[in-house]
């Protein structure tokens, strides 16, 4: 798309802790359809949900299928401080390609939506890794937002209020809330 991510984009796609705490103003929010890529636990987290010497793991969106997240509207006058507030947040290692991506609001408008993509060429991307390899990263795992596990069993609990079916995001926390401890 020829626009700009620094022009004032209207939406923001979340799909992982943006769901439950975006942490910027927003005029609205509205569950979101993202064709062309999937919600995958495939980020080594250096900061927010663990170190380098022990790294936790968190959300990415991958190349192919489909994402139902949550998009946020942002008025343009805001769009400055919370791209600013993003970058400094998800950008943190830059593990992150920023893209612009069309999304299908609940309502049927389809919207263009700031997203964040997994860059798979970044020493921190982990791949596709089976439930006990994720099981292994998360538990235990802590960083400078908190406890790995308390990400991932409040995504899975905001994605099942909002009527998302994400298997693999619910049987990792069905092991987690079990006390499963990773291998």
């Amino acid at each position: 798309m020829s626009h700009s991510i620094d022009a004032p984009v209207p939406w923001i796609f979340g799909y992982g802790s943006l769901i439950w705490s975006p942490g910027f103003a927003y005029e609205a929010a509205e569950r979101a359809l993202l064709r062309g890529a999937h919600r995958r636990l495939c980020v080594l987290s250096h900061h927010h949900r663990g170190t380098p010497e022990r790294p936790g793991l968190v959300f990415g969106l991958e190349r192919g299928g489909a994402c139902v997240g949550r998009a946020f509207r942002v008025a343009p006058d805001a769009w400055p401080a919370v791209r600013d507030y993003l970058r400094e947040r998800e950008q943190v290692t830059a593990v992150y390609r920023e893209a612009l991506r069309t999304v299908r609001l609940a309502g049927g408008e389809t919207v263009t939506a700031l997203v964040f993509l997994a860059d798979p060429g970044h020493a921190q991307y982990a791949g596709r890794l089976s439930l006990d390899e994720q099981l292994a990263y998360v538990h235990g795992a802590r960083g400078s937002s908190g406890a790995n596990e308390d990400y991932v069993i409040n995504t899975a609990e905001h994605l099942a209020v909002l009527g998302i079916k994400d298997r693999q995001v619910l049987a990792l926390s069905a092991m987690l809330k079990n006390g499963r401890q990773g291998a």
